[in-house]
């Protein structure tokens, strides 16, 4: 009678373990994601340029990049000279080209970060870069 009774014990215990595994799984499988999101129109993972004040308080981007690169990409007539530029991706940095009274000059914007240029400034370049900080 103990033997028997001791059977049934280690079979409860067993099913209980196999059903906490199974929980434990399926908790995992619903997890949330990542802190991904979009902001201002601007997808996620993407650095979104905003021709004029009027796009960036619309939250209307006019032109999105998101390939990293090793060189300056050069920009399009549709974020060429934008007022505003905004990074949505969590890890990456992006540096942007801009011109100021025939200089050259580069800034970096971090991840998660919005750049204004000011009316004497012309945004021509970006390039977006693995490294998470400035």
């Amino acid at each position: 009678m103990r033997v028997r009774l001791k059977s049934r014990t280690t079979k409860r215990v067993a099913v209980m373990a196999t059903a906490a595994a199974a929980l434990a799984t399926a908790t995992l499988a619903t997890a949330p994601a990542a802190s991904a999101y979009d902001y201002n129109g601007c997808g996620w993972p993407r650095v979104c340029f905003y021709l004029t004040d009027s796009d960036w308080s619309a939250g209307d981007s006019t032109a999105a990049y998101q390939d990293v690169t090793s060189s300056y990409q050069t920009l399009g007539s549709a974020s060429r000279g934008a007022n505003y530029v905004r990074n949505t991706r969590n890890d990456d940095r992006a540096y942007l080209r801009y011109i100021n009274d025939s200089v050259t000059y580069y800034v970096c914007l971090a991840p998660n970060s919005t750049y204004h240029f000011g009316s004497s400034s012309m945004v021509t370049g970006v390039r977006i870069d693995t490294a998470s900080s400035c």
